[in-house]
C-alpha cells in the first residue's frame, strides 16, 4: 500500500464519513484546478458535447462524431471504446470512459492544438461526481437512459440520478433527453434556460421515432421532428436501442443546425463501433458477435436485438465484473435464462474478487428462472469461448459479452492482455 493510500485509509478511520466526503470533496476540486493550469486550462473555449446515461453512450457519442464530420466540422472525441482528434483515431485501451484528470488534459491540448470545432465525451456518473470534468464549458447535454448500474458506488438509483444530474446542472445552452425512459421527469427539471429536444417514441417527444424497420445487419427509422420535419435515417448497427442512439444523435445535431442531408449521411457513414454489436468472424455458417454489455438493461436489449434476427439458436457467453454492483448479478443471469437459447457462464474480469462467488451470484438469477437446463458453467474465459464455438450450428448466434473492445482483463489484481474478437479468431485459425 502506497504513503497516500494509507493517509486516505487513515483519514477515513479516524473521521465520520460525512467528513471524509468534504475532505475528498475539496481535495478533487484542488487537484482538478492545479492539473488544468498545470496543462493551460486547454479546455477553455471549446465547444463541448457530453453524452452521459448507463447504456448507448460510446454509440452515440460515434454518431454525433461522424455526423459532424460529414457536416465538414472537425472533431476530437473520447469515448470508452475510442479516442479520435481531428480524423487521428485509436483505440481506448484505458479501460476508463473518462481517463484521469492528466490524460484528459492532455486530451483537451490535443484538440485545441488541432483547432477542433467540436469535442465529443461520453461522460460517467464517477466523473461528474469526482469532479474529473470541472471547468469543461458544455455546450450540448444528452442523456441516454438510466437503468441499474454503480449501485456499489452510488448505493441508491436517486443517488445515481443525482450525480449523473451534475451534467445538466451546469448551465449547458442545449439539452437532449429521452422520452420514454423511466427517469425522464428528473432530468427535464435541468435547467430552464436551455434549449431543450426530446428524443424516441412518445407522443410528446419533439423528435419522435415515427416508424421502425430492423434488419439482421442494421436498422431504419423515420424521425418526425416538431411535427414537420422527416429524417429517413439508416444504419449499419442493428437494434432498436440503435435506433435511439442514432436518433439522439441526430436531435443533437439538428439543434447545432447541421444539413438535414448531412445528419442522413453522418448517420449512414457509422459502420460499426468497436466491442458493439461486433460481428468477429466472417465466413461461418453462424454468426460471432462481441458485445459490451454488462448491465441487466442492455444484456436484456442485445438478446432481444439477436433474437430478432437469428433464425436458430442464440448462444450466450457471459458472466459477471468483480469489485461492481452485486446486485445486478442475479438480474443479468434472470435475463439469460429468459432471453437465451444455451447460456455458458464464465469469468469476466474478477479483479480483487473471487470469480467463484461473482458466478454463483449469476447462477441463482439463472436458477431462479428455471434456466438450469440451458446452463454450462465453464470459469475458464477461452475454453467457455471454444465451447460455444464447438457447438455452433447454422444460423444460431453467439454472443460473448462484458468485454467489448477490451484489451486486457484484471483477474486477482493481476492486469492480463485479453480481447474477445482476438481469442475467437484464434481459436477458429487454430481449429
Amino acid at each position: 500500500m502506497s504513503t497516500k493510500q494509507k493517509l486516505v485509509k487513515g483519514v477515513r478511520n479516524v473521521l465520520p464519513a460525512s467528513a471524509v466526503q468534504k475532505v475528498e470533496e475539496v481535495y478533487r476540486r484542488g487537484r482538478i484546478k492545479l492539473i488544468s493550469a498545470r496543462y493551460g486550462n486547454p479546455a477553455k473555449g471549446l465547444k463541448v458535447i457530453a453524452v452521459t446515461g448507463t447504456n448507448g453512450k460510446t454509440t452515440t457519442v460515434c454518431y454525433i462524431n461522424e455526423i459532424l464530420k460529414e457536416s465538414g466540422l472537425k472533431t476530437a472525441m473520447f469515448s470508452t471504446a475510442v479516442i479520435e482528434v481531428a480524423g487521428k483515431r485509436q483505440i481506448n485501451d484505458l479501460n476508463a470512459t473518462v481517463a484521469d484528470t492528466a490524460r484528459m488534459q492532455q486530451f483537451f491540448r490535443d484538440a485545441k492544438k488541432a483547432e477542433v470545432d467540436y469535442v465529443i465525451l461520453e461522460i460517467t456518473s464517477h466523473a461528474l461526481h469526482q469532479h474529473k470534468l470541472d471547468g469543461v464549458p458544455i455546450e450540448v447535454a444528452v442523456m441516454t437512459n438510466l437503468t441499474q448500474d454503480h449501485l456499489d458506488y452510488h448505493k441508491t438509483m436517486q443517488a445515481y440520478a443525482e450525480a449523473k444530474g451534475m451534467l445538466f446542472a451546469r448551465d449547458p445552452k442545449f439539452i437532449v433527453l429521452n422520452r420514454d425512459d423511466e427517469w425522464f421527469d428528473f432530468f427535464d427539471q435541468f435547467p430552464a434556460s436551455a434549449l431543450k429536444m426530446t428524443y424516441g417514441e412518445h407522443e410528446e417527444a419533439e423528435a419522435k421515432i415515427d416508424y421502425v424497420k430492423l434488419y439482421k445487419k442494421g436498422s431504419e427509422a423515420t424521425l418526425l421532428i416538431d411535427h414537420q420535419t422527416k429524417l429517413h435515417l439508416a444504419t449499419a448497427l442493428p437494434g432498436k436501442y440503435n435506433v435511439y442512439n442514432m436518433s439522439a444523435a441526430a436531435s443533437v445535431a439538428y439543434l447545432l443546425g447541421i444539413k438535414l442531408t448531412d445528419i442522413v449521411e453522418g448517420i449512414a457513414n457509422l459502420e460499426g463501433v468497436p466491442g458493439r454489436f461486433e460481428r468477429v468472424a466472417e465466413g461461418l455458417a453462424y454468426d460471432v458477435i462481441v458485445d459490451y454489455a454488462h448491465t441487466p438493461d442492455a444484456l436484456e436489449k442485445l438478446l432481444e436485438a439477436a433474437k430478432s434476427v437469428t433464425k436458430n439458436r442464440v448462444i450466450l457467453v457471459f458472466g459477471a465484473t468483480g469489485d461492481r454492483d452485486k446486485g445486478k448479478r442475479p438480474l443479468m443471469g434472470e435475463i439469460a435464462a429468459r432471453l437465451a437459447d444455451r447460456i455458458i457462464l464464465t469469468d469476466e474480469e474478477s479483479y480483487n474478487e473471487d470469480p467463484k462467488q461473482i458466478r454463483d451470484q449469476v447462477r441463482d438469477g439463472i436458477e431462479r428462472a428455471n434456466g438450469n437446463g440451458k446452463l454450462t458453467e465453464i470459469a475458464d474465459r477461452r475454453e467457455a469461448i471454444e465451447k460455444a464455438l464447438s457447438i455452433a450450428k447454422k444460423d444460431d448466434t453467439i454472443l460473448i459479452t462484458g468485454m467489448g473492445h477490451e484489451q486486457y482483463r484484471i483477474v486477482n489484481g493481476e492486469k492480463l492482455p485479453w480481447n474477445d474478437g482476438d481469442v475467437v479468431r484464434q481459436i477458429l485459425i487454430k481449429g
